[in-house]
């Protein structure tokens, strides 16, 4: 007779044997072998990119270098997805469009391991309201809570029925333009926005808020409740250029120190956006390494 630790062994022998052979059949069900998901998450920050810091690879070649720089957190830049055709001709595409190429983006992050956090649908003055309910319709297909907006305060008054109607937050990007009162880039305007649909939230860049000469680190202590994405990068103030990491006025390491400390849990994303010397992959890398130091 086999004792009962005998039993136990052959069972788990067998079980692992018939399990690989029902996997190579394809009867076993894909998601058993997914990717591990990457994780980025350093001293409690949640860190990861937007994949415009990539805008020159297709979406197969964003994947790939996530995960050659090891960033498990992504939002979606919209042109990543969609085709480049005139204004005209992206609207139809956007209003036509199978809601399953969305869902098999999804799956393609999902099987990198790579957690898709938001979708950067940037809705202006020319979208019509079909097009402004189907990027909510797109990002539900993504499986993300949050679409982020380079907009305006103009089109944020007409997108806010749509927010509250699908209950998704829609969380404005800032620039640094403080001389045209449409454009987010002062803390009124954010403030303005916040105000027309408790869906509303920020997307602070802390680039360009240190170029409109504002303090990212005081901005997000004030604010953090309504702050659900940073993006990172370097730049001067006084509407300055963007820098590599380190030499602009930005306060990168107060900022993802403040997170560290406070465990705020917005996610902080890199965008690759300074005129680097290699290729951007190398450049995110450092960018990714920067952060790691400041959070040591």
């Amino acid at each position: 007779m086999f004792g009962r630790s005998r039993w136990s062994t052959v069972y788990s022998m067998y079980s692992r044997r018939t399990f690989t052979q029902l996997a190579v059949a394809g009867v076993v069900s894909a998601p058993l072998f997914a990717q591990k998901k990457i994780n980025s998450t350093i001293s409690g920050v949640m860190l990861g990119a937007q994949s415009y810091s990539f805008r020159e690879k297709p979406l197969d070649g964003v994947i790939q270098a996530m995960k050659d720089v090891g960033l498990g957190e992504c939002e979606l830049f919209a042109p990543h997805v969609e085709p480049r055709v005139s204004r005209e001709e992206l609207r139809k595409w956007r209003l036509s469009v199978s809601l399953d190429e969305f869902r098999g983006v999804r799956k393609k992050f999902d099987d990198a391991g790579i957690n898709l956090c938001a979708y950067n649908f940037s809705f202006d003055d020319s979208f019509t309201p079909d097009e402004i309910d189907r990027g909510f319709e797109m990002a539900q297909a993504l499986g993300v809570p949050i679409i982020t907006a380079s907009s305006t305060v103009t089109a944020a008054q007409r997108v806010a029925p749509f927010a509250d109607r699908h209950r998704m937050t829609v969380a404005f990007h800032g620039h640094s333009n403080i001389k045209d009162p449409n454009q987010f880039a002062k803390p009124e305007s954010f403030a303005a926005a916040l105000k027309m649909s408790r869906y509303f939230a920020i997307n602070l860049d802390i680039g360009h808020f240190t170029a409109a000469n504002y303090d990212p680190v005081e901005y997000i202590q004030a604010n953090h409740e309504k702050i659900v994405i940073l993006h990172l990068k370097d730049r001067k103030r006084n509407e300055g250029p963007n820098t590599s990491w380190g030499e602009g006025d930005t306060p990168i390491k107060g900022v993802l120190q403040l997170l560290k400390k406070e465990k705020y849990p917005m996610r902080a994303l890199i965008e690759y956006e300074y005129k680097g010397a290699a290729d951007s992959v190398t450049e995110v890398k450092k960018c990714f390494a920067y952060a790691k130091a400041a959070l040591a």
